[in-house]
């Protein structure tokens, strides 16, 4: 392992050679680490309720010496990600909107090509047939991922039947929402540094249950991928206050239209089921603008049924 692989790095890489105990500890460490950076091995092992040499022997299985030396380098990193807050700040701040945007486009571009580059193919067509063999097929992503997890599910509902989007504020509710999982399910898990471990015990869940998991993520270093079977990666890093998920929506983009084409009759079934449901309960006649022939009508739908009766 690089001698500069920083602390949360080391923490991901030998997750799943950590102890139950261990894993808690890990667990709130990346999720607080603001916190954890501030705080002695007494002090998490009473926040984590685990005793202080668990805290020593996990710092000494994530590759340091001892607490003192992992302390050390969570500073470090903690300090870096300040300081790197604080010059793009100083940077951005000399710029002008137009080279401010043209930096942020081509980050991301950067980020697209490398996911294009590393895509595992068969992966991807893996996936495809997971989610279309499937009986149900849950949806989770948390924090910034979520909005990554909304979309999946709502174009997964369009392409087939039984998709479960897992929303929560605690693994307890999450679990109760999965109760049901069993190995003729499948679960996609989507999250990015920092990871979800909500996220990641949800995938354990399905796993122990023996149903199919899918990861979206950025790393094969991910603990993401600890329980998947199918790992998809898009680059997400960007040095900004914000995560850039232009790479993981182009995934799941390419995701849907995989799946639209593999079940072509089924999905212009339900588009044309939904088409119908829309006129009849009028449900875009109050806030949909149609363009016929390259001018704006409002309603257009009920104004043609008007003029045809």
């Amino acid at each position: 392992m690089a001698e500069n692989t920083d602390v949360l790095s080391k923490i991901n890489e030998h997750f799943s050679d950590l102890s139950k105990g261990q894993r808690l500890i890990a667990t709130f460490v990346i999720d607080n680490y603001d916190q954890a950076v501030f705080m002695t091995a007494a002090q998490i092992a009473a926040e984590v309720g685990v005793s202080e040499s668990t805290v020593v022997r996990f710092a000494v299985s994530v590759g340091y010496d001892g607490f003192p030396e992992f302390s050390k380098a969570l500073e470090v990193w903690y300090k870096s990600k300040m300081n790197t807050i604080s010059m793009m700040g100083v940077k951005y701040a000399k710029q002008s909107q137009s080279d401010l945007l043209n930096s942020v486009l081509k980050a991301d571009m950067e980020k697209m090509e490398d996911t294009i580059a590393n895509l595992d193919v068969e992966a991807f067509e893996l996936a495809t047939k997971i989610i279309l063999e499937s009986r149900k097929v849950y949806v989770v992503g948390l924090r910034s991922c979520k909005p990554l997890a909304e979309f999946l599910h709502f174009y997964l509902g369009m392409i087939r039947e039984d998709v479960i989007l897992l929303g929560t504020t605690s693994a307890s509710e999450m679990f109760e929402q999965m109760i049901h999982i069993s190995d003729k399910d499948c679960i996609i898990g989507i999250s990015f540094p920092r990871y979800s471990m909500r996220t990641l015990k949800a995938m354990e869940f399905a796993n122990d249950r023996n149903a199919k998991v899918i990861t979206l993520t950025d790393s094969v270093h991910s603990p993401m991928n600890l329980y998947s079977s199918c790992n998809l990666l898009a680059r997400s890093d960007m040095v900004s206050i914000v995560d850039s998920l232009v790479a993981p929506l182009s995934v799941i983009n390419a995701l849907v239209v995989a799946l639209c084409l593999k079940r072509q009759n089924e999905v212009r079934k339900n588009l044309e089921n939904l088409e119908g449901a829309w006129n009849n309960y009028q449900v875009y006649l109050n806030d949909e603008i149609n363009f016929i022939n390259d001018q704006p009508i409002l309603n257009y739908s009920l104004n043609k049924k008007e003029e045809d009766d």
